[in-house]
């Protein structure tokens, strides 16, 4: 396992997390087993959210960290919040930054955790409502009170980062962002400047730049889907090609595809985190296994190429 830091926090976290969004479909004895693989394969950063299924994935988590009586120093737990759902029938009615909703919400998932701290915070959709004093006042209780570590956001550009930075005492150090060879637009951008093709189009406000400038680490979620949540890409019949040359490199470096696909966004200069949302211990393996596999520039390229994406 590769280790790295998480913006500047000093923290060196492994380059791989895990993330438990689908724990909550799993078995005590199940949650512990996926824990327990990603804890053998160096795994020491998790992530969850108090909206996966109504804090259940997280409970879960919580449970199998007790169950395997893991020191909770060894460990890196974080958290999202910031959305609101309806107490009937768990619908999302709003993003909510109010002081308020946010100290309720961590310290709900504090509960589901099982511990009196998390050692990272990030807000989980931008709220256009936000009031930056009720924000940087619910960061300064968070924080003065040892709940919370350290702070980041998530699927934001750099502008919203830039706004909420403005308000507040701690640095944001993480933005949770969809990433991977099914999702390539961050790149696409950087590479199309000056164009006017559609690969052109900055959705994203230069994020990958903008990030490593700010020493802000981007955490790449759903690495393998393509769209928002349209599929894998690994084996699948609609991208021939990227699974050949995905083939062609696992075969080059004695590896299997989705080491490969993970290895992909692990090669960037950004230093990005990947967060790996399996619940099947043996493919989580297979994924883990990334982080022996060194690619060079041409095979990033050329990986870039296969999943139809081109050069001005």
């Amino acid at each position: 396992m590769k280790y790295g830091e998480l913006g500047s926090t000093g923290i060196e976290a492994s380059r791989v997390a895990l993330g438990v969004m689908r724990l909550q479909s799993k078995s005590t004895t199940q949650a512990c087993e996926i824990v327990r693989t990603a804890l053998d394969g160096g795994i020491n950063f998790f992530d969850t959210a108090d909206i996966y299924t109504h804090g259940e994935s997280s409970r879960r988590l919580g449970q199998a960290l007790r169950d395997l009586k893991i020191d909770r120093s060894s460990i890196y737990l974080q958290t999202k919040f910031g959305i609101f759902k309806d107490p009937n029938d768990k619908s999302i009615q709003r993003y909510d930054f109010s002081k308020a909703h946010l100290l309720e919400a961590l310290d709900d998932e504090l509960k589901n955790l099982q511990t009196d701290y998390v050692d990272f915070a990030l807000l989980h959709r931008p709220d256009t409502l936000v009031e930056l004093d009720q924000l940087a006042d619910a960061f300064n209780e968070l924080g003065g009170s040892g709940k919370v570590r350290h702070f980041g956001v998530s699927n934001m550009n750099p502008m919203q980062v830039e706004l909420l930075q403005s308000a507040l005492d701690q640095k944001l150090e993480v933005n949770q962002l969809q990433f991977g060879l099914g999702h390539t637009g961050m790149v696409k951008q950087e590479l199309h400047v000056n164009m006017e093709d559609p690969a052109s189009v900055d959705h994203d406000g230069g994020l990958i730049s903008y990030s490593r400038l700010r020493h802000m680490t981007i955490q790449a979620w759903s690495p393998f889907q393509h769209g928002m949540f349209e599929g894998p890409i690994v084996d699948s019949p609609k991208f021939p090609e990227l699974n050949a040359e995905l083939q062609r490199v696992a075969d080059a470096h004695a590896t299997n595809k989705s080491a490969v696909a993970v290895a992909w966004i692990l090669r960037h200069p950004a230093r990005m985190q990947v967060l790996l949302g399996s619940m099947t211990p043996s493919r989580l393996t297979q994924m883990m296994a990334s982080a022996d596999v060194e690619l060079d520039a041409q095979e990033w390229y050329d990986l870039y190429f296969s999943a139809g994406n081109d050069l001005p």
